[in-house]
């Protein structure tokens, strides 16, 4: 168990007009950041009341502030931890392997099936193939994305069995994207991409390897070759491991 008295040059929580679970969450921050790093335990909160001679309450108050602000996670029956950082994605078309890539990670993937069924409804309206039985089938494709061989998203995709005749065959621990390019002469030039959150069900997180609640950023993206739509796939992205920046600027246009 970690022991806060190795850490922070012992500094001290007085009673001056800074709250001190404030004062004592800027004391775990900077060991947080500075001595112990990601994955690591940070002190029980025994030890915190004993080094800095403040109440359970104290230890709690800061420590729950830190979780919020995503900086420690607590393990029931474990302890809590430093948040490891998260990867960060600008928002732009390129395949999860390209992505990993150019962050300097070895993507992999992890196949958990792949069949030619029926399309679900909203798939089946993405790609344009409603009509009843006569809209074909797609491939069902579920696969486990990830990063230094440690779980990041779980990926459900549907792609027209017209359009990726034995697609099956293929090795499909890659970049689908490459794959379409090459062996299909499709590239994926357009997509529509939708974001909402969720959180990690008791699958779910077996299959990521994560705790139960985790939350999860869902991404949906409908995607186009030459204007035909060609995917329709939702990722879930582990929320601890995975965020999204967004350039934002002003429409000029539109009323202040």
């Amino acid at each position: 168990m970690a022991d806060a008295r190795a850490h922070s040059d012992q500094a001290v929580i007085t009673d001056g007009p800074e709250p001190k679970h404030i004062q004592l969450g800027a004391v775990l921050a900077r060991m947080a950041s500075e001595e112990l790093g990601p994955g690591v335990m940070v002190p029980s909160e025994r030890a915190l009341m004993v080094t800095y001679g403040v109440s359970r309450a104290t230890v709690r108050k800061a420590v729950d502030t830190l979780i919020v602000d995503g900086l420690l996670r607590r393990v029931q029956g474990k302890g809590t931890f430093v948040v490891e950082p998260r990867l960060e994605s600008r928002l732009h078309l390129a395949s999860f392997t390209q992505d990993m890539r150019r962050r300097g990670l070895r993507p992999t993937t992890r196949l958990i099936s792949c069949e030619a069924v029926e399309p679900p409804p909203e798939a089946a309206a993405s790609l344009g193939m409603t009509g009843g039985g006569s809209r074909g089938k797609v491939w069902a494709l579920t696969r486990v994305r990830c990063a230094d061989d440690r779980p990041i998203a779980l990926e459900n995709g549907w792609y027209p069995v017209s359009l990726f005749p034995e697609l099956d065959r293929r090795n499909l621990t890659g970049s689908l994207y490459e794959i379409f390019a090459s062996d299909y002469g499709v590239s994926i030039d357009s997509a529509e991409q939708t974001l909402w959150g969720e959180s990690a069900d008791r699958s779910l997180a077996q299959l990521l390897e994560s705790e139960i609640a985790t939350p999860l950023l869902v991404f949906r993206r409908v995607s186009h070759s030459g204007g035909q739509p060609v995917e329709h796939v939702v990722s879930r992205y582990r929320g601890d491991r995975y965020q999204v920046h967004m350039s934002l600027s002003r429409d000029e246009t539109s009323p202040s």
